[in-house]
């Protein structure tokens, strides 16, 4: 999904923070408050009082008068502008706090109304301030929202716009001029509420603009909150970053806002906003109108026939949930096949084919969607019948928010979820591809605090590039962005910055002699050094930026600016790409061999924990499903609540109908060690310096190295599911061991060469015998150098085979088992 995410680029650096500044000191001359201490917001929140309130007029606002002209004025914005009649829910209780000057913490189900929450205050604002007179015109302050996705970020202000309300939202797909636009309408206090991804905190720019605009900031709302918590389903590094934001820039309150938030999670959530008990507001997950089914089924080709008829008895607009985005293209196929008007969406999808699928669901153009978790978040369809997890959800939370997208217009819709043990494999393979092995771990902190990162002072910067350390050490973009952001919160010894972009290109918008003519005419030595470093193709023009800078000793900033202006004088058409992130020194760093040892060790401890907690939320789900109590109790209570009144089943789901009957899994047969399975994946990949590496390729479990090595598309892939990762692990690691390999190295390009040009063999999954077989032409295959027909010894005699010669005379002695 990296289409849909904001990459906390430098776009906003064209900002002129400067205006904002003037403006706002032109505009501050009275604002009619009791708040006139410039003490930093931190300071006031160390106090930790007990309802979280900010000094000034909003304490007023909590006094009986207040608080009913505060309702009066949201209750008629909520019907004025979003044409309800009342609220619901919780929606008045938060709404009311929030206009009181006071943070608030809002766990509501999928489609319960969250974003009021934080709408109705913001419009509310500058009519509060004016019938009361507390602030000047234009002084009314911004609302600041926090979401994790660029496109439900645009759908959110599309709504807005369309009632009337300002709003915008700052992400990596604005132009120059769209941002400049954005700059005018905040500086003149025009906009009620602007969205962005928690990535652009780390644009310092950004940052200073949001600290001086008029009015300052009223209120940040921060969606999706259940991402802060550390040890949460959804875990993101930057949320963690949030709260350090909120008081930096002085907002005056906070709304955080998620579906899915454990008593944990809350306590967490609120920890970092100091939200007391009085300032959360939860409603119960259970939906009187979904009825929540499972069956289980012994082999996964069993699911489509049982699929096929709960789609005939049950019609209507229907999401289907898949793990794999193939297996979302396989079945909606399948279903076209079967007279099913299906068709599949998943992350790997272009732009135009994700918004055609979307806007065809939204139409009833297409009544049955193939989605993996990519589908759903912001899709505001109230006639979704049917819920329908073809393949096991990654976590409890997961299940509830999909299976919350049905039936929000009130009626009765199904939810069904298709229990079967492979399911379970593959949900383990993503929970355990974050660990990293420990020796590439150490190696990587190594690298982080290099010699000439730790001969900083405090205050120095640099940079890294994220894509190579991924490649280089065999680690996942997750778990490497986690440890980056403990250096930084847990540990404090660097700080993310506005990060750079990598790599530039542009199409010129006419012919490319009239850009070569005007490059070669500036009197800027900059814009001949771009024309001079320019690799031009076909179509685009490739520009090194960090080469100029290398080769010339310029400033980045002076080149870049030289584009952006090209760009806004429509002269050509800039792209910019591949963000390297940057980072401040905090404190002395750690350099010495035994300082970088035990930071390695601590910070290892905790991705350890991550992977069993990982593991854990995989078999919540199955104990869900599978347990000796009524579905919607069990989910309900996952969430540290129960039914109304008190109830202890809900009368109309799977366990409930069935008279108190669980569903239960066929058993799984225990198998013993396949060690013929293991000389495979050791006579296929000669890598000895990593055994959860081997482990991983057994198991089909990807990472960078996998990818690089193209071990994925060779018939080992996958081969060991049906096997406890574990106990590969143990006889991995005594491999390498075996092999006396250097725990102190590890180079992912170890075997580049010997299997990037191997002859392509049929992917396959199964341990079929067919593949022990082929041990001894899979063991020729990796060492591939020229290839040829030659005889080799089997045990049926010589045979005549197509295979490399440089092959011994004494192939593996899995051949003479042929």
């Amino acid at each position: 999904m990296s289409d849909d995410f904001d990459s906390g680029d430098d776009l906003f650096d064209n900002v002129d923070v400067d205006n904002i500044l003037q403006s706002s000191k032109a505009q501050a001359t009275k604002r009619k408050s009791a708040d006139k201490d410039d003490a930093p917001f931190a300071a006031k929140r160390q106090k930790k009082t007990t309802n979280s309130s900010v000094p000034g007029p909003q304490d007023d606002d909590s006094n009986p008068v207040f608080e009913k002209e505060n309702i009066e004025l949201a209750r008629h914005i909520l019907n004025e502008k979003f044409g309800y009649d009342d609220f619901r829910h919780e929606q008045k209780g938060a709404i009311s706090r929030t206009l009181a000057g006071k943070s608030a913490l809002v766990v509501f189900p999928t489609g319960a109304g969250k974003s009021l929450c934080y709408q109705i205050p913001a419009i509310a604002f500058p009519e509060l301030d004016k019938s009361r007179g507390l602030r000047e015109p234009g002084q009314s302050g911004i609302t600041i929202v926090i979401s994790p996705l660029i496109a439900l970020m645009k759908d959110q202000v599309d709504a807005l716009k369309r009632r009337g309300i300002s709003a915008d939202c700052i992400d990596s797909t604005k132009s120059w001029e769209e941002l400049q636009a954005i700059e005018q309408q905040l500086s003149r206090g025009e906009l009620r509420m602007i969205y962005c991804s928690p990535e652009r905190l780390n644009n310092e720019r950004f940052v200073v603009s949001m600290k001086h605009v008029p009015g300052g900031v009223r209120l940040v709302a921060v969606d999706e909150a259940h991402c802060i918590s550390e040890w949460g389903h959804s875990f993101r590094p930057e949320y963690l970053k949030v709260a350090r934001f909120v008081e930096e820039i002085k907002a005056e309150r906070v709304v955080c806002l998620t579906a899915t938030a454990t008593a944990k999670v809350a306590e967490d959530v609120c920890k970092a906003f100091d939200i007391d008990e009085t300032g959360v507001f939860r409603t119960s997950p259970y939906r009187p109108n979904l009825n929540l089914f499972a069956e289980s089924v012994k082999i996964p080709s069993q699911k489509f026939q049982k699929l096929c008829g709960f789609l005939q008895k049950n019609p209507g607009p229907t999401l289907v949930y898949v793990t794999i985005q193939k297996e979302s293209e396989d079945l909606a196929l399948r279903l076209r096949e079967h007279k099913f008007d299906a068709t599949a969406f998943h992350a790997g999808m272009k732009v135009e084919q994700k918004t055609k699928v979307q806007d065809d669901f939204m139409a009833n153009r297409v009544r049955i969607v193939i989605a993996t978790i990519a589908f759903g978040m912001g899709v505001d369809k109230a006639d979704i019948r049917n819920i329908v997890h073809y393949t096991q959800a990654s976590t409890v939370e997961e299940y509830s928010q999909q299976i919350g997208r049905a039936g929000r217009d009130g009626r009765q819709s199904n939810c069904m979820f298709y229990l079967c043990n492979s399911d379970s494999y593959i949900r383990e393979n993503f929970a355990r591809g974050d660990l990293p092995s420990y020796e590439p771990f150490r190696k990587l902190i190594g690298d982080i605090f290099n010699d000439e990162v730790t001969a900083l002072g405090v205050g120095a910067t640099f940079k890294k590039d994220i894509r190579a350390q991924m490649n280089e050490f065999d680690i996942r973009q997750s778990p490497l962005s986690i440890i980056y952001a403990t250096l930084e919160l847990h540990y404090d010894l660097i700080r993310a910055i506005t990060p750079e972009y990598s790599n530039y290109s542009f199409e010129t918008t006419g012919p490319y002699h009239m850009f070569m003519d005007r490059m070669a005419k500036s009197d800027r030595p900059e814009a001949r050094a771009i024309l001079e470093n320019s690799d031009k193709k076909t179509k685009l023009t490739h520009v090194d930026v960090n080469a100029i800078v290398r080769k010339t000793g310029y400033l980045r900033a002076d080149i870049i600016q030289i584009l952006d202006h090209l760009d806004r004088d429509n002269i050509i058409k800039l792209t910019a790409k591949g963000v390297v992130p940057k980072f401040r020194v905090l404190q002395k760093l750690p350099s010495s061999d035994a300082q970088l040892d035990e930071l390695a060790r601590k910070m290892y401890v905790d991705l350890e924990q991550r992977e069993r907690d990982a593991l854990t939320r995989c078999r919540e789900v199955l104990e869900l499903i599978t347990g000796e109590r009524c579905f919607a109790l069990a989910l309900a209570e996952h969430f540290g609540m129960g039914l109304p009144d008190d109830k202890d089943k809900c009368g109309h789901c799977t366990f409930c109908i069935s008279g108190g009957k669980r569903v239960e899994l066929p058993p799984q047969e225990t198998k013993p060690l396949d060690r013929e399975g293991i000389r495979d994946v050791l006579a296929l990949c000669p890598v000895r310096d990593d055994p959860r590496f081997l482990a991983r390729v057994a198991f089909g479990i990807m990472s960078p190295r996998v990818r690089e090595l193209k071990l994925h598309q060779t018939p080992v892939w996958e081969s060991m599911q049906d096997q406890d990762f574990d106990e590969l692990l143990r006889e991995f690691t005594a491999a390498c061991k075996t092999a006396k390999h250097d725990p102190t190295s590890i180079n992912p390009k170890l075997t580049a060469d010997s299997t990037s040009n191997r002859r392509p063999f049929k992917r396959t999954s199964s341990r079929e015998r067919a593949i022990r077989e082929r041990a001894g032409l899979i063991w020729a295959w990796s060492r591939l150098m020229n290839w040829g027909w030659t005889y080799v010894n089997t045990k049926q005699g010589k045979a005549f085979v197509w295979m490399p010669k440089c092959v011994e005379a004494n192939p593996p002695a899995a051949m003479s088992q042929w």
